[in-house]
């Protein structure tokens, strides 16, 4: 007879372990790696749009350094020696490529005011782009949903590009402990304790707007009760969890592309 072990967040965490690194040069390789392989996935999946969109990953060693998705370079075209390294100062210390005061700005903000986040992923993919319209959070109407109930912030009062610092500020304050934030007018932003956990947030955010505007499109969705709704995040809206749904798209890049 099989024995079916249960799906525990255990069992998800020593798979999350199961990357043993031997140096941090090694870590750092499979962090810019797994940057990479988020890009890629996001053009698949459409979330490209012109030169919008950005992924950071914290250096393991220099913490006050980030690895960052080049200003202007097509996602699926992306390589790790396209990376750019930056401090918070905005100063390039590895890279030839060029990013933007307003990514900066965005990531900087984040990584300097969440200790605990290794990656933030933001794009303007078109249903989040089309939900962060209406200023409102999502409900947990599935579910997915449930992922993000009473654990994502809206970011109000649109005011153009965020090219001051003072506005990254206002975004990490905006996200507070979250693990996503809707940018009124604007688009998505997701944070993890790894490159797949935040990369999974953001593909899952994207599709319960898909599945919320669809859904009021023809009626009114049937609310979770909150206890199942904060239950129900606890089984699918973990750490954990958020890297391991990201795995079959990791596997599959690797199958497809092999010029990382």
């Amino acid at each position: 007879m099989v024995s079916i072990k249960p799906v525990t967040r255990e069992l998800l965490s020593a798979i999350d372990k199961a990357d043993q690194f031997t140096s941090l040069k090694e870590e750092r390789h499979s962090r810019k790696q797994h940057l990479v392989v988020a890009s890629r996935v996001f053009a698949q999946l459409g979330f490209v749009f012109g030169v919008a969109g950005h992924i950071s990953v914290r250096d393991p060693e220099h913490l006050d350094c980030l690895w960052i998705t080049p200003f202007g370079k097509h996602f699926s075209l992306l390589k790790t020696r396209d990376l750019i390294k930056v401090n918070h100062d905005g100063e390039i210390l590895e890279g030839n490529q060029k990013i933007t005061l307003e990514m900066l700005n965005i990531h900087s903000g984040i990584h300097q005011t969440r200790p605990d986040v290794i990656a933030v992923a933001h794009a303007h993919p078109p249903y989040g782009a089309s939900w962060c319209s209406l200023g409102r959070l999502l409900d947990p109407i599935s579910q997915d949903a449930c992922t993000f109930y009473e654990d994502h912030s809206l970011f109000t009062n649109f005011s153009g590009l965020i090219s001051d610092s003072a506005e990254g500020e206002r975004l990490a304050e905006a996200l507070g402990n979250n693990k996503a934030v809707i940018l009124e007018n604007h688009g998505l932003l997701t944070v993890g304790h790894s490159i797949d956990e935040a990369a999974w947030w953001l593909i899952c955010m994207e599709r319960c707007c898909q599945a919320q505007l669809m859904a009021e499109s023809v009626g009114n969705p049937i609310l979770i009760e909150p206890d199942i709704a904060r239950l129900t995040r606890s089984q699918v809206g973990s750490h954990e969890a958020g890297w391991f749904c990201f795995q079959p798209y990791y596997e599959m890049i690797l199958s497809q592309e092999s010029d990382l």
